[in-house]
């Protein structure tokens, strides 16, 4: 792959956004690599939770405008599969199972904004930057707007897309943009330990809570509880909640 490198460190699949000289800029053949790569951790049994970062002082600048600059004369069908390229790769963080963590430095900017916000949980450097600017430049946040409402709230949602205003990371994790901020020199090793505390839970339960909380999102209150209670059920069947159950009471018994 050439616009992305992808590892896979036992429990731990890395994927990280490398044109540094572009300031890791999405274009279409980045979207696609993202997309394969996330699929392919996805499907590997060792890997229990993914990483997305950036190479050099940017997490994300964004779209790469260069290559939207080319396609201004495209076909409409051009265009929507451009669009569909980046709108699978969110679909695809989404569906999958495993976790996905963003580890935004520096900047993440419009569909780098995007990318950090489809992830699961979102863990900032103290200088990080968010911004969702499309509409500067005449253009619309259009699939991002999903993301966003979602995880901030229609008012917030608004003012960022509307003005294209850049957050600093402690505003972005107070909206609940982002979910923790981290002191520079403490990032590295506060990021790890959050993935790796997500990597030490069971694979099942994991899976389990990742797919009934999205799938929320399309079901009424009522249906909502009556999944909850289907998931509740499964899970008492699976070997790591009995082996965990037992963990506990036995320490109970031990005075532990």
């Amino acid at each position: 792959m050439k616009n992305i490198r992808v590892i896979a460190e036992g429990p731990i699949g890395r994927i990280t956004l490398a044109r540094p000289d572009k300031k890791n800029a999405l274009d279409r053949a980045m979207a696609d690599e993202l997309a394969e790569a996330l699929f392919a951790l996805s499907e590997s049994p060792p890997v229990r939770v993914v990483a997305i970062d950036g190479e050099g002082p940017d997490f994300c600048a964004g779209a790469d405008l260069v290559a939207l600059d080319k396609m201004l004369d495209a076909p409409r069908q051009a265009q929507l599969d451009d669009a569909q390229a980046l709108g699978h790769v969110f679909h695809t963080i989404r569906r999958m199972e495993k976790p996905v963590v963003a580890l935004v430095r520096g900047r993440a900017y419009a569909g780098g904004a995007g990318l950090a916000t489809a992830c699961d949980i979102v863990l900032a450097h103290e200088e990080a930057r968010f911004s969702y600017p499309e509409i500067t430049i005449g253009f619309v946040p259009a699939m991002v707007m999903t993301l966003l409402r979602r995880s901030v709230g229609e008012k917030h949602a608004f003012d960022l897309v509307s003005t294209g205003r850049v957050m600093k990371a402690e505003e972005a994790r107070s909206i609940g943009l982002v979910s923790r901020v981290f002191p520079g020199a403490e990032f590295h090793a506060s990021a790890e330990a959050v993935l790796n505390q997500l990597a030490d839970a069971p694979l099942s339960a994991m899976a389990a809570t990742k797919t009934l909380f999205y799938k929320l999102d399309t079901l009424s209150f009522i249906d909502a509880i009556s999944a909850g209670i289907v998931a509740n059920a499964d899970a008492r069947a699976t070997p790591a909640f009995r082996e965990g159950v037992k963990r506990f009471t036995n320490r109970n018994k031990e005075g532990k």
